[in-house]
């Protein structure tokens, strides 16, 4: 995270019919976009770890309720936390500030972790996001495409993830 704690994620098991097959969606919260923004951040739960929550409800398309989320309800459903500030796409630091930008990092750890938990033998897989969150599934549309055999039916969906200037 920017203030160098350890990221994370919230998983939640498929069962039944969804088993085998996985959502990863990555969270949203803006950019910080100069040192001041940065380091105000890395003050709270967009930019430290220390301040997620140890529990995180899942709602809309991570829900487990066939009701409110019929595509998806027993799928592996993960909520990967936004701690870097930059759509999961840094990777420097700003020693003076004591800021890490290890988005890059967080995104390929992460996935590590999730194929040792199963993700590897996934039967389908789609990679989400809302905001920067939905900037991110895009920029890693391809990588997490190749995490997986040719086989496995793979799919990138951004909400919200396109900043036009106005």
């Amino acid at each position: 995270c920017l203030d160098g704690t350890i990221p994370g994620y919230h998983l939640h098991r498929g069962f039944g019919t969804g088993a085998n097959s996985w959502l990863v969606q990555l969270e949203g919260g803006g950019w910080c976009n100069n040192l001041k923004s940065c380091i105000y951040r890395k003050t709270t739960h967009r930019g430290s770890s220390t301040y997620f929550e140890k529990q995180y409800p899942f709602t809309g398309i991570l829900s487990n309720r066939a009701e409110e989320n019929p595509d998806f309800f027993n799928w592996n459903r993960v909520k990967i936390r936004y701690c870097d500030g930059a759509s999961f796409a840094g990777d420097s630091e700003d020693k003076a500030s004591g800021l890490q930008f290890r988005g890059q990092r967080i995104w390929l750890a992460s996935m590590e972790d999730l194929m040792s938990k199963g993700m590897h033998s996934a039967n389908q897989a789609l990679l989400s996001g809302c905001s920067a969150g939905g900037l991110a599934s895009i920029l890693h549309c391809d990588e997490f495409r190749t995490l997986f055999p040719l086989s496995t039916k793979v799919k990138c969906l951004s909400d919200a993830g396109l900043f036009m200037d106005a």
